[in-house]
């Protein structure tokens, strides 16, 4: 028999992050999170979107032993721009139907106390955390900000009655590509034409003075994305605090206007994918020399995000900081890069690749299902 129940202390929080470690201990593919950023990110005194969001998780039993567990977020913030819609993220569970059951109908039935009409997941508070259920590519390893699951999950959710929304596709590619000389002219006739300037850091300190902008830039540019919520001023000033001391300055990219305002940006990480495999969630006392190790290599990298501000988008921005980072990797001797999931119906976004020889990775895919 399959029980669920509320989380409702530290300890059951704790269990509910821990969950997955058992899940997927003997498969090669999964990454673990860091246990404090799981920890920082679902607790409601720690994570500053929950001055727009409220959430309820949810850890399901059998013959008792945890078998499964659900986050259910509601984001009024989003739901401003579509509507009443309340998300599941963090879903685990073993392949067992009456599992998965019981826990969509958690957050199903809490969603419709309070109002909502419809259900998709999964996704997280915001678009820095998860998002996305691995529907092909289950046998390549994810990069550290995307999610992987079994091959069942998708089957029995779609057995529950949810459908496909919208996918997120990822492509890999060899990284030391040739900017071709035409796009190269190009490239300069816009920089010369707009008055921009297109630079790659050496130095962290230069780069934080950008931070806010890229973000403000970020806010703009996903703004129509399917389930986008604006990142506010504290959710960005934590995660500059959070990530911005760790990236290496030299692989990131900022498109600047004549006001020195990031129109454009594009930020890639060496891959952290087995160093966060090695430390097994946790960064101490050992986990973080791995973390160290894998931030010096850089022969395969994540490219983690990228973005144009509405008002210079189809102006060629996305080709003028891609061109420069593709220096900057053969500079850096990068071999491999991951793009970062982009939704396949972006084909602004998408079709940046054209001019790349590429492969497909993989694709997640968010699940929707009515209330009413």
């Amino acid at each position: 028999m399959v029980t669920i129940k509320k989380v409702e202390n530290r300890k059951e929080l704790k269990m509910f992050i821990r969950f997955p470690y058992e899940l997927y201990k003997n498969n090669p593919y999964w990454v673990p999170p860091l246990e404090m950023d799981e920890m920082n990110t679902l607790r409601k005194d720690k994570n500053p979107a929950f001055e727009h969001c409220d959430a309820e998780y949810w850890l399901a039993y059998k013959e008792g032993k945890i078998v499964g567990r659900i986050a259910g977020i509601i984001n009024y913030l989003a739901n401003d721009k579509w509507g009443n819609k309340v998300r599941f993220g963090w879903i685990d569970f073993i392949d067992d139907f009456e599992v998965v059951r019981l826990l969509i109908s958690a957050v199903v039935e809490w969603g419709k106390s309070k109002g909502m009409m419809e259900l998709h997941g999964p996704l997280g508070f915001n678009d820095m955390d998860k998002e996305g259920l691995l529907v092909d590519g289950f046998d390549k390893l994810p990069t550290i900000a995307n999610i992987y699951n079994y091959a069942y999950y998708p089957k029995l959710l779609e057995k529950m009655g949810l459908e496909g929304a919208e996918d997120w596709i990822q492509y890999k590619m060899p990284a030391s590509q040739t900017v071709p000389d035409k796009i190269e002219r190009i490239n300069k006739m816009i920089e010369e034409k707009y008055k921009l300037k297109t630079i790659v850091f050496e130095r962290k300190r230069d780069l934080l003075k950008y931070g806010k902008s890229m973000f403000r830039t970020l806010n703009s540019s996903f703004s129509e994305l399917y389930g986008f919520s604006p990142l506010s001023e504290k959710e960005i000033e934590s995660i500059i605090a959070t990530y911005f001391t760790f990236v290496n300055p030299k692989l990131i990219c900022f498109v600047l206007d004549e006001n020195d305002e990031v129109i454009g940006f594009g930020v890639s990480i060496p891959s952290l994918s087995k160093a966060f495999q090695k430390a097994k969630g946790k960064l101490f006392p050992f986990g973080f020399i791995h973390l160290l190790r894998a931030m010096r290599n850089t022969d395969e990298i994540d490219l983690y995000l990228n973005g144009v501000h509405p008002n210079w988008q189809k102006r060629g921005i996305h080709s003028l900081y891609y061109s420069r980072l593709n220096h900057a990797y053969i500079d850096n001797d990068v071999k491999v890069a991951i793009t970062n999931p982009q939704l396949e119906s972006n084909l602004n976004a998408v079709s940046v690749w054209n001019n790349y020889e590429k492969e497909l990775y993989t694709r997640r895919r968010c699940y929707s299902m009515s209330l009413l």
